[in-house]
């Protein structure tokens, strides 16, 4: 067997590089890219590595370890787990702040590889700079905490280790039903050793996503349940974007006539004109598809995990007679909650099960009922969201005169915080995949820096971005990294002084504002930041308004800017659309106030509607 002598980080990316996957028939890069914050542990060996194959894998700067991963996160949700970047960071708090990237990758199930240096596999210069020791345990270092929120884990402290290693990761990655994060720890020693690796470890290899066919059983189970309904719903999540089922899930409700709702990680995979589009559900859902869902008789849940937000902890399906169907490729998703499963793909998934049902269609007057429902909750909505001349606007108004004047290819993108819940109500895909909002994790800081890697994905749209002031003083310096690649975003700042969705909810369990809001803080010295000013100090052009017609025309400009626009407006810090779900959050049962016993009363009244899991 013909060999080539090389050290372990050059053949790391020798053999990345090798491998290509498919898209729209073209062959392409699996690995179209690495981010990069050098230290010790990466700079001497997995630096120079990078630096020498730069032609076949672009290397980009980052600003923080955690900004740049997410971007890499957003590339991977955008490119819909086709293709996966690489970040790769030096040994100590350079690798730590990898941590909750990692737990957004995770639980958002998308790909993502994560190289972070390690300390000495000869433990000879032990303990090195940065490195955390456990005492009873000397084979750990800090990059053991990647291993809980990572879907494949090793530390490579011999360079043939990647030989077994890596092929296993990249399949990890691009398993439907396991996809995930990977994280390779490369001890920094063995980084710079070399070794005989075999020619063909760096043969080109074209991946393709493998499709799960279901189980005739379940199809046939899952098709006699719904034939029994009478009031069916779907809940179309993520998986239906990963898929790329959104024609089929289409073709599919119209054929049977069911409506569809969306979780926010879902929203996206049908147009707002689409017929049988009702509205995203649960928490940060609408009313339309809250109200049938407590009276549906089974939904058929397509790729969600069907988290609390979109279940309404479980509150949202108060039918006696109700049951659920779920189509998933991860078995632990299709049998929450006592479900009738379908392991599958959803393209293939919803075909086979459209095919057992034939000529079966739901009742007319459950469908025409939540078209009126759809109805009169966007009436609602558009009210809210409508001109104003208030002389402070709420996030809603804020976000529907972006939405009113935005083209139907741009990209929307928030996460975390009180926007998304705004956003998810107001902003109506105008087009398939224009929804990007991150709320598997909830990660704040995620807006700026996973726009990047969306904006990285489709450079040919706008990518819009929603911020609350909260989340813009986390993480912001992807601002800078915009303006460097040249990778335009709109950025809007909506400034209402603080965590203010947090104020609400503090509020809400009968608490007093403290520390969530601004004003609430006991600072001694209280300012507040001037974004416009912050914003131009990168590079990036940028406004401050007053009013939504003012927004209106700022965003216009914006659209005209050849690079990165960031438009600051203070918004109010009250003011929300309705919510019309429950939500179960912690609240004392030992109630001592007035506020405390209305919260401890709501929390009570949630608690006993909630269906009972297993």
């Amino acid at each position: 067997m013909k060999t080539i002598y090389l050290s372990c980080a050059h053949a790391l990316f020798k053999h990345l590089i090798a491998q290509k996957t498919i898209i729209e028939g073209k062959k392409v890069p699996l690995f179209p890219g690495a981010f990069g914050i050098y230290g010790h542990g990466n700079v001497a060996c997995i630096g120079q590595a990078m630096e020498e194959f730069q032609s076949d894998l672009p290397g980009y700067r980052g600003h923080h370890e955690q900004n740049m991963a997410l971007t890499c996160i957003g590339y991977a949700r955008a490119m819909r787990r086709k293709q996966i970047f690489i970040a790769t960071s030096s040994v100590g708090p350079g690798a730590t702040n990898m941590v909750t990237a990692a737990a957004v990758a995770l639980s958002n199930r998308l790909p993502l590889l994560l190289i972070p240096g390690d300390t000495f596999s000869s433990r000879f210069p032990d303990p090195v700079l940065q490195q955390v020791e456990n005492f009873h345990s000397p084979t750990e270092t800090q990059n053991d905490s990647f291993k809980a929120v990572s879907k494949y884990f090793d530390r490579i402290t011999r360079p043939e280790q990647i030989l077994a290693s890596l092929p296993q990761a990249i399949q990890v990655m691009l398993d439907p039903a396991d996809c995930g994060p990977a994280t390779i720890s490369m001890s920094q020693d063995v980084q710079g050793e070399s070794y005989d690796f075999p020619e063909i470890f760096f043969n080109e290899k074209i991946h393709e996503i493998r499709r799960i066919h279901p189980d005739p059983k379940q199809i046939k189970a899952a098709a006699e349940k719904l034939k029994n309904s009478k009031q069916p719903i779907i809940i179309s999540g993520g998986g239906v974007l990963y898929s790329e089922a959104e024609a089929e899930l289409s073709a599919f409700a119209k054929k049977h006539n069911i409506p569809v709702t969306a979780t926010v990680m879902g929203i996206g995979c049908m147009q707002h004109d689409d017929p049988y589009y009702i509205s995203a559900i649960g928490c940060l859902g609408e009313g339309s598809s809250n109200s049938i869902s407590k009276d549906t008789d089974l939904a058929l849940a397509i790729g969600t995990k069907l988290s609390d937000f979109t279940t309404g902890s479980w509150t949202n399906f108060q039918n006696p007679d109700f049951s659920l169907v779920s189509i998933n490729t991860a078995r632990f998703d299709t049998t929450k909650h006592r479900a009738s499963p379908v392991v599958s793909d959803a393209k293939i998934g919803l075909n086979k099960l459209s095919k057992e049902l034939g000529d079966w269609r739901a009742p007319s007057n459950w469908y025409e009922r939540a078209i009126e429902e759809k109805q009169k909750w966007e009436a609602y909505v558009q009210k809210e969201s409508g001109p104003t001349n208030q002389e402070t606007p709420s996030y809603a108004q804020a976000v529907g005169a972006v939405y009113r004047n935005a083209d139907p290819s741009d990209i929307v993108v928030t996460a975390a915080g009180g926007l998304v819940g705004e956003v998810v109500q107001i902003w109506k895909p105008k087009q398939l995949n224009t929804f990007e909002t991150e709320w598997g994790f909830s990660c704040m800081g995620y807006e700026i820096s996973g726009a990047l890697g969306i904006k990285m994905a489709k450079p040919n749209q706008d990518v819009v971005v929603f911020i609350g002031d909260g989340s813009y003083l986390l993480h912001n310096s992807d601002i800078y990294s915009s303006i460097l690649y040249d990778q335009k975003l709109i950025i809007v700042v909506c400034d209402n002084g603080g965590h203010m969705v947090i104020n609400r909810l503090q509020l809400a369990k009968g608490g007093k504002e403290y520390i969530c809001n601004f004003r609430a803080a006991r600072a001694k010295n209280l300012q507040f930041v001037n974004f416009e000013s912050h914003a131009k100090s990168m590079g990036a052009n940028g406004e401050t308004v007053e009013s939504t017609s003012e927004l209106e025309a700022a965003f216009k400009r914006a659209k005209n800017s050849d690079k990165t626009y960031v438009i600051v407006i203070e918004t109010h810090g009250y003011k929300w659309l309705d919510g019309t779900a429950f939500w179960e959050s912690p609240t004392l049962e030992n109630a001592t106030t007035e506020n405390n016993m209305k919260a401890l009363e709501e929390h009570q009244m949630g608690k006993k509607i909630q269906r009972k899991g297993v």
